[in-house]
């Protein structure tokens, strides 16, 4: 990621409108991961932490989510939904509480100072791969030092999810997560690749790779289905781990998750 420029104010949000699917819990597994893999750096922030909800839809409910999770990690986190479609923020506002605000925005993330965290998720599917680079900087240059940003892809009912984790440094790891007894495979999870791997899924290319890897671990692991779709998955996991950079353990695999590292992932060229 190239470094750090100081961007002028824009003068109107920076984006387009996205199709706005939501639902209820859709995002509750990043919401889970993103509590338990960022809560320290949340923790540690002299100031209360505020996580910014970009693009969350045509109803309020992820943001709504994001704020009871987040604040089982730490009671003094606030959040802000932003959305590029001035009628969803204008539906969000009855939703307002000590703690939860919504603002009109895009891109350029309209909140004051430097965030603790930017879920961007299902925003980018609709945009090209050569754009994500740039958004990704701008989003990135919000951040507060411990800052994280989350950007994947998601089904629409939270079954099946892929993200990266970026901070002001650049991407740091990428999320598989699904609810196992939907998973035929591993590989089913490739139609939710963020946009910046989705068309890299082709042989050549790392998470190619790693996909088919992962296929051949979890046939491998076909004798423990009979204990139950997580122990299989976890067996797959654990055999994963002898050729892959893996980040997390049994206590997220068993939340049917597994991280890698982005470096691993990341597209050639």
């Amino acid at each position: 990621m190239a470094p750090r420029t100081t961007r002028p104010a824009a003068t109107r949000p920076v984006g387009t409108i996205t199709r706005g699917t939501t639902n209820p819990n859709r995002l509750r597994r990043q919401d889970r991961w993103i509590a338990a893999a960022h809560s320290p750096a949340l923790r540690r922030s002299a100031a209360p932490p505020v996580a910014v909800d970009l693009g969350y839809g045509a109803a309020p409910w992820t943001p709504v989510e994001l704020l009871a999770r987040l604040r089982t990690a730490d009671p003094r986190v606030s959040v802000v939904g932003v959305e590029i479609e001035p009628a969803r923020v204008a539906a969000a506002k009855p939703y307002e509480c000590e703690g939860l605000a919504f603002r009109h925005g895009g891109f350029e993330v309209p909140v004051a100072g430097e965030v603790s965290l930017i879920r961007a998720a299902n925003v980018l599917r609709q945009y090209d791969e050569d754009q994500v680079a740039d958004v990704w900087e701008r989003l990135c240059a919000r951040l507060a030092p411990e800052g994280l940003l989350v950007e994947g892809t998601c089904d629409e009912i939270g079954r099946r999810h892929v993200w990266v984790a970026l901070d002001r440094s650049g991407p740091r790891t990428v999320t598989f997560a699904t609810r196992l007894g939907s998973l035929d495979r591993p590989s089913d999870l490739a139609e939710r690749l963020p946009k910046a791997l989705i068309h890299r899924n082709v042989p050549g290319e790392p998470v190619h790779a790693f996909l088919r890897d992962f296929d051949r671990a979890w046939a491998a692991a076909a004798p423990y289905a009979s204990l139950g779709a997580r122990q299989r998955w976890i067996r797959s996991v654990r055999d994963l781990a002898a050729d892959w950079p893996l980040t997390d353990g049994p206590r997220r695999w068993r939340q049917g998750e597994v991280t890698v590292r982005w470096e691993a992932l990341a597209p050639r060229g």
